[in-house]
């Protein structure tokens, strides 16, 4: 999500048709299916450009209480974790509060009746946190909460099914870095066998990374360095992601763009052979018109209008949940935010974002 003092700057005069949303479809069950991963690089990469995805409607929603007049879910970080999916997610509501959510279900299928529990009602996390990141750290059998407050920071809890039991959030930083000069946002931590490795952009065109010695986390965060710059700053804007792609040596990072004409969002996708290695556009997903996720290939499985326009800050559902962040890129899904068509709201906060899951239209073997 943007940084506050930026948000004004980046509304968007949304250029968006026809009627409300209608629910394609829900991904039932678990979604994770024993497939052949692919033996090179090559074949992890035409994996992930599917040539086009389906979307379901609507699958998570904000439900208002007295205390949190929320008109928006979104910036969803989800993992499968006894036998149950959990969501942390960004909350937006109408008196200008940015904040936090969880959900968690059994299946898909359950995922629309699934009911808030809003992280401010635990005192650590009151006040403004927002675009979390969810994972198990194994080192230390921690689960973390990654969030944006606007600085990078991080709670711990041994229990991820109770919200309660987060812990008192911490910055990574002692300050905001002399390297970010724009601003920082969307924060995502992925580790390999040596590091642990913080990555985020900045509304501006940049995409940094930083990393301590994976026995010094969460402390010792080096001066983060630009990995992947742009002169348009919708080429590179926010919502980023980085992945280990299971099966190979490749790393795949994905980054939320926006058309300089109309705001409407999408993604592209870089991929490394090393976390701290030189990103390369993905052939197949780098741009509006050939995205790795977009209005350019997204449809409904009966054809039905697509119910958002554009696909927004998201996640990949991963293999697992711990610290490598591991995707299989034979079966990928993701899990967006998306804005239904006919939104007319000038006010970012009060866009009414929901969540929706995508997955390949063919297929992938």
């Amino acid at each position: 999500m943007p940084f506050p003092s930026l948000i004004r700057s980046f509304v968007p005069a949304l250029r968006l048709a026809a009627a409300g949303a209608a629910l394609a479809g829900a991904v039932v069950g678990r979604a994770q299916t024993a497939t052949a991963s692919p033996s090179s690089p090559a074949a992890a990469s035409a994996a992930l450009a599917p040539r086009s995805w389906v979307s379901t409607g609507p699958l998570v929603f904000p439900t208002a209480d007295a205390a949190h007049p929320i008109v928006a879910v979104k910036d969803p970080s989800v993992v499968y974790h006894d036998g149950r999916w959990h969501i942390f997610a960004t909350t937006a509501a109408t008196n200008g509060a940015w904040g936090m959510a969880y959900f968690n279900f059994a299946s898909w299928d359950e995922a629309p009746q699934a009911k808030p529990f809003y992280l401010d009602q635990n005192p650590h996390l009151a006040g403004y946190n927002c675009a979390p990141q969810v994972f198990y750290f194994r080192p230390q059998k921690k689960w973390y909460l990654i969030f944006q407050s606007p600085q990078p920071r991080f709670s711990t809890t041994d229990n991820l099914a109770d919200p309660m039991s987060w812990s008192a959030p911490q910055d990574f930083f002692a300050g905001t870095p002399k390297s970010v000069v724009q601003g920082w946002l969307d924060y995502w931590i992925i580790c390999d066998d040596t590091h642990a490795y913080l990555f985020f952009p900045d509304d501006h065109g940049r995409f940094y990374r930083s990393r301590t010695r994976l026995e010094d986390f969460p402390r010792g965060f080096s001066e983060p360095v630009v990995v992947v710059q742009e002169k348009n700053p919708g080429d590179l804007f926010e919502g980023s992601c980085v992945y280990r792609l299971k099966g190979t040596n490749q790393f795949l990072a994905l980054v939320e763009c926006m058309d300089h004409t109309d705001g409407t969002r999408y993604y592209r996708a870089f991929t490394a052979d090393r976390l701290d290695g030189k990103w390369q556009p993905l052939p197949a997903g780098s741009s509006e018109t050939a995205p790795f996720a977009g209005n350019a290939n997204v449809r409904t499985a009966d054809g039905a209008p697509l119910w958002t326009n554009g696909i927004s800050h998201g996640e990949l559902l991963r293999e697992g949940a711990d610290e490598t962040a591991t995707v299989d890129p034979q079966n990928i899904r993701f899990l967006y935010q998306g804005l239904p068509r006919g939104t007319n709201e000038p006010n970012y906060i009060l866009l009414p974002y929901r969540l929706a899951l995508l997955q390949p239209a063919t297929p992938l073997r």
